[in-house]
């Protein structure tokens, strides 16, 4: 399990994250995730089972928000968090559908994307390397990780020694936030299915 892992590197470093779960996962690993958010992560809705990608799944894509909501509870900050899944990190038309955002926006959520996915679940020696160029890309990186066995757990401190003077910050970049307050407050055209 990576997760405990994660924890105590962030923990020792006195950095703080948005953990993104899976309903199905909360199920089996609620304690991990309590201590997440006792340790002052954010802890955020990621469906219930991870469909990729959740926009293909018109009539089942508001119970894969609402249910993994659901199981979230207490966990959930009181700005609910939701970041859709998607095929290979790729934001793409049918990461969303007018189901999904007619959810979100209903539910009162904060939709969270990313910038960044420097794919650690399919390379965990190349992934440190990507990571940190995509961050020079841009001014404000929202980077995805996965703390799944087999992707960042392991190299998650040599990235963090080699980013250097790079600031971590827990809060998103307002172009990787397309619902908020109940309102669409960017485009999400190209990612409807």
């Amino acid at each position: 399990m990576a997760t405990p892992r994660v924890l105590d590197v962030l923990a020792e470093r006195g950095l703080k994250a948005t953990f993104f779960v899976v309903g199905r996962q909360l199920e089996h690993y609620r304690t991990l995730a309590a201590r997440a958010a006792q340790d002052g992560h954010w802890i955020g809705n990621h469906t219930m089972t991870h469909p990729r990608p959740l926009g293909l799944r018109e009539a089942g894509a508001a119970d894969e928000i609402e249910d993994a909501q659901a199981l979230l509870g207490e966990l959930s900050r009181p700005e609910k968090l939701f970041r859709p899944s998607g095929a290979g990190g790729d934001l793409e038309p049918g990461l969303l559908n007018h189901t999904a955002v007619g959810t979100l926006i209903g539910g009162g959520y904060t939709c969270v994307l990313w910038n960044a996915v420097p794919r650690d679940w399919e390379d965990q020696d190349g992934w440190v390397d990507r990571a940190l160029e995509q961050i020079e890309e841009r001014d404000w990186t929202l980077l995805v990780l996965h703390d799944v066995q087999d992707a960042s757990a392991a190299r998650l401190e040599e990235f963090l020694d080699r980013a250097g003077d790079v600031t971590f910050r827990q809060d998103f970049p307002p172009d990787c936030v397309p619902i908020r307050d109940r309102k669409l407050v960017g485009p999400i055209r190209g990612l409807l299915a």
